[in-house]
């Protein structure tokens, strides 16, 4: 895993990890529309989550580097993906996202152009659904989650299905956040950990399809928000989201000792 670019200028690498759980035939789709970027990932990352579907044998045939992680969870099987990236940027989809053909080139223009974006992250719009559906989720569902996260942490959240991040941002918060739970929400979870010179930017012109399945039943949309509740609350007040930023800052302000 890559610290950071070369320098300011310099060409980027980008890797694009996707996590995945019997989810093989939303996975072929993804990386199907991975494969039609006009600008082609440096490396694509499937980290099969212990499924007992084709998901693998997909991957395979895509001729994507495939990751074992046998620990069922988001976060476990994410990190495992963000580990084993080697580029300068690692860019994050679910397996049922599915990006437009100028995603990966719109994250290399934004980390080229702006030294100081650390994250750059955007909403998605829900496919397999009815008009109404769909705009609930964009607009109360996503855009609720950007607007209220937002104000709680102070700066806004990562989105799981569609951001980017400088292999730096990992590098320097994987031992921090929970990466072994697997009952947190993995983007919310990182997202509080982040530090005050680490800038998320938002770009709601980002987009990418991701599937309606949270609207599918009560009891998966419930499930959610119950792993939202935990992200949030579990180990409060130690684990709030101030008091994460607190320490960061304390780590960072600390001098460095000399030999």
């Amino acid at each position: 895993m890559r610290s950071d670019p070369a320098g300011p200028g310099s060409p980027i690498t980008i890797s694009v990890v996707i996590p995945v759980y019997n989810d093989a035939d939303f996975l072929r789709t993804c990386l199907r529309a991975l494969s039609q970027q006009r600008r082609p990932a440096d490396e694509i990352i499937v980290v099969d989550n212990a499924s007992t579907d084709d998901t693998a044998a997909v991957a395979r045939a895509a001729g994507v580097r495939l990751v074992t992680e046998p620990l069922r969870g988001i976060w476990p099987a994410t990190s495992a993906g963000y580990d084993a990236a080697t580029g300068d940027v690692i860019a994050r989809l679910d397996s049922d996202s599915v990006p437009p053909v100028d995603w990966i080139e719109r994250i290399e223009a934004r980390f080229t152009a702006d030294p100081d974006t650390a994250v750059y992250t955007g909403p998605g719009d829900f496919y397999n659904c009815g008009p109404v559906t769909a705009w609930l989720g964009n607009h109360v569902y996503i855009g609720g989650y950007f607007i209220w996260m937002g104000l709680w942490l102070g700066h806004y959240p990562l989105f799981g299905s569609n951001f980017a991040m400088r292999s730096r941002v990992w590098a320097a918060n994987r031992d921090r956040v929970r990466r072994r739970s697997n009952d947190v929400h993995d983007d919310l979870d990182f997202s509080m950990h982040l530090g005050p010179d680490e800038r998320v930017v938002l770009d709601r012109t980002l987009r990418v399809a991701i599937s309606s399945r949270p609207f599918e039943t009560a009891g998966g949309l419930g499930r959610r928000v119950a792993w939202a509740g935990r992200t949030l609350f579990s180990g409060w007040p130690d684990y709030s989201p101030w008091r994460i930023r607190h320490r960061s800052a304390s780590r960072r302000k600390r001098p460095l000792r000399t030999r």
